[in-house]
């Protein structure tokens, strides 16, 4: 099983079937500690989400962008590549190759993930996150202790139902899980998207305020 494309033949794009400003869980599920729950609750008010300017986005919000992701796996590197077509133009690596994560690792903004097929489902371990990003695009906060279990699974060839368990005792009291769907786009291939330095996003990044201060080097 692959999530190259909807056939060996085909090229396109995957892109989300959610309302992708919406929580990726129902808040009354999300076993958040009080003072994450703070942080959440001050984001809806004060936008300043890094991705608004030029961030890497890890874990779910990788694949909430209108833009898509498109899926590349290398058998003979035994890798898999998760690449966002919109934002800072990054990727994701995935060990495929049975590794362990590292004792040591310094924090990323995508971790370090490995992952393995089970049946048509590809499932991916992940670690070594920083704190630089949201894990969706309404503000649900992380700390550096967060590791994700994520599952894709083919449901058919247009689509992949996406799971992700959050477990972070830094910022919740219990391991989460999150769904939505993802689907083919056919046709569409990664294209230029210009996410350029000092592109502040001004209309989205500052909420109810009248200005905000960016005299610090410090991501919110």
């Amino acid at each position: 099983m692959t999530l190259t494309s909807a056939t060996p033949a085909q090229k396109g794009l995957w892109l989300p079937v959610f309302g992708i400003t919406d929580p990726i869980a129902p808040l009354p599920t999300v076993p958040f500690k009080p003072w994450a729950k703070a942080v959440y609750d001050d984001r809806q008010a004060h936008e300043l989400e890094p991705h608004t300017r030029c961030k890497p986005s890890g874990v779910a919000r990788q694949f909430l962008t209108p833009y898509g992701v498109e899926f590349v796996e290398l058998p003979e590197l035994q890798r898999l590549y998760i690449f966002d077509v919109g934002g800072p133009h990054t990727y994701r690596t995935v060990y495929m190759d049975g590794r362990s994560h590292p004792a040591k690792l310094m924090p990323s903004f995508y971790g370090h993930s490995i992952g393995w097929w089970e049946g048509d489902t590809l499932v991916i371990d992940t670690t070594g996150f920083n704190e630089g990003f949201w894990l969706d695009r309404r503000g649900l906060p992380h700390t550096e202790a967060l590791r994700t279990v994520e599952r894709f699974t083919r449901v058919d060839s247009g689509a992949i139902r996406y799971e992700v368990t959050v477990d972070d005792s830094g910022a919740y009291t219990a391991p989460w899980t999150a769904r939505f769907n993802l689907r083919w786009e056919n046709g569409t291939e990664l294209f230029e998207y210009v996410c350029q330095q000092a592109n502040y996003a001004i209309t989205l990044m500052v909420g109810d305020q009248e200005s905000v201060d960016r005299t610090s080097p410090i991501i919110p």
